[in-house]
């Protein structure tokens, strides 16, 4: 078996061939020119730039060979619209092309429904950046879209976020080998203290019973409500040791007040 073999829609990438730009050009010259297949090599050599794309979205769906057939999708319009006399590298007019077909079909798929009007928005949108890259212009800022499609700034980026997959809170977005640091930890915490005066006094009281550290990491992030990497640059520590000092702390406070 190949070392880093890839089984997708019956394709081993192991075996996949890489084009060189030469290469790309010639079979693109050999398109034009009516070479049947000609087209076929562009997709077969250009298989890895889908895959090497599809790998920031693999937690994002169950089933990789649908994501992989819509990718495929993305580089064939890429194969069919690109023109050499723009001077332009294949690779980058398909990409970000592949990028808005996956993220189409990921938004259209979403549990999270999305207004049709939004949508349209967006679709908009990617249409104008594709078509700059196509034409090797700069990438069209948000107010440039919003001033083309007669609608705010604001419609524009929130068009353009829906096309972005939610994350969970319980996301682990860091782990120094210790205690992992979840996506929760970063917001700050502004819930208001409870009213019931007796809850208030047995809280204080065990509060008082840590040490001076734990204590001000406790006010820092549930009462001033800062987040722990700004809690670890006050202390010039690590955000994962204000983690762990948070996470103790706490457990301590549940076994006094229990």
């Amino acid at each position: 078996m190949a070392r880093h073999k890839v089984e997708i829609v019956n394709v081993n990438t192991a075996d996949i061939k890489v084009l060189t730009n030469e290469e790309m050009k010639e079979l693109f010259q050999k398109m034009q020119e009516g070479d049947p297949f000609a087209r076929e090599d562009l997709v077969q050599g250009n298989l890895k730039l889908v895959l090497s794309i599809l790998r920031k979205f693999h937690n994002r769906v169950e089933n990789m060979d649908d994501l992989f057939q819509v990718g495929c999708v993305g580089l064939l319009k890429a194969i069919d619209n690109f023109d050499l006399s723009h001077e332009v590298k294949f690779s980058t007019y398909a990409v970000p092309m592949i990028l808005g077909e996956v993220r189409r079909y990921l938004r259209d798929n979403n549990s999270i429904r999305i207004s049709r009007s939004l949508k349209d928005i967006a679709y908009k949108s990617l249409k104008m950046k594709e078509e700059a890259i196509a034409l090797g212009l700069k990438d069209p800022t948000e107010e440039e879209i919003s001033e083309a499609l007669g609608v705010s700034v604001y419609d524009v980026v929130n068009a353009m976020d829906s096309l972005k997959e939610p994350v969970s809170m319980n996301e682990a977005i860091y782990n120094d080998g210790g205690d992992t640091i979840y996506l929760y930890d970063q917001i700050e915490d502004k819930k208001a203290n409870s009213e019931d005066m007796q809850i208030k006094l047995a809280l204080q009281e065990a509060i008082d019973t840590l040490n001076d550290r734990e204590q001000y990491i406790l006010d820092e992030r549930f009462i001033i409500g800062k987040t722990q990497m700004e809690i670890a640059e006050e202390l010039t520590i690590s955000q994962a040791q204000v983690s762990r000092l948070e996470k103790c702390a706490i457990t301590k406070l549940k076994k006094i007040l229990k």
